[in-house]
């Protein structure tokens, strides 16, 4: 089989499984963020049966892939792998006065996540964290200066003090996705791995990647609120 071949069987695997409305509102959902399955199963009202059918066909189009949680071991998230995306439909979110990374303990992916996008869009940007260190973390500086971002005014702040109403808050870590309540939990959810935990340069720099494909993603369909 040639090269032309092979592609136009994986885009035809790719066009197959969305030629499903319950996957294609399971594409819709994950747009934007990550979501367990029992979490996908309430958003759409379907039942778990249902949904693993639904994942198996979007996971065995390589649409959506499967990782554990950092935080609750038992639980694992689903996340789309927009590189082998041929065709979705954008979902829309409202206006927004400000966005909120938020991470455990607000030293480096949302503080990164913060000044990324603070060169993406012109909504209002802040982070902060459910257990704040004392300080940001050493190696969230070097990637952040190594891409130029602004680090002076990076400060660790707690999310009780930070988060508003009117705050489209995105989670960047299974932690504190998982242990702020339901109804104080973020709109968006981003399963990026904890670089502290292996605490290299690479696994910092592998994070700033990974936030950065995602904002690059999301900051096109966040508008800024007008009062």
């Amino acid at each position: 089989m040639s090269t032309e071949e092979t592609s136009r069987v994986a885009r035809a695997r790719v066009h197959a499984a969305l030629g499903d409305p319950a996957r294609l509102a399971v594409v819709d959902a994950l747009m934007v963020g990550d979501a367990a399955p029992s979490e996908l199963g309430a958003l759409l009202e379907m039942p778990t049966n249902l949904v693993a059918h639904h994942l198996k066909v979007l996971q065995d189009a390589g649409l959506v892939v499967r990782t554990r949680s950092e935080g609750d071991h038992r639980r694992t998230y689903v996340r789309l792998v927009p590189e082998t995306l041929a065709i979705a439909t954008s979902p829309s979110l409202t206006a927004a006065s400000r966005v909120v990374f938020v991470c455990t303990h607000n030293s480096a992916r949302s503080q990164l996540a913060a000044a990324i996008w603070a060169r993406r869009s012109h909504v209002p940007v802040t982070s902060a964290g459910t257990r704040p260190a004392e300080r940001v973390h050493p190696r969230a500086l070097k990637v952040a200066r190594r891409h130029g971002l602004e680090t002076d005014t990076w400060r660790t702040a707690q999310v009780d003090e930070v988060v508003s109403t009117d705050d489209l808050v995105v989670a960047v870590c299974d932690i504190a996705y998982e242990d702020l309540p339901a109804e104080a939990r973020p709109r968006v959810h981003w399963s990026v791995p904890d670089p502290a935990r292996t605490n290299t340069d690479a696994a910092f720099e592998a994070a700033y990647s990974e936030l950065e494909r995602r904002i690059d993603r999301l900051a096109p369909l966040v508008a800024e609120a007008r009062e």
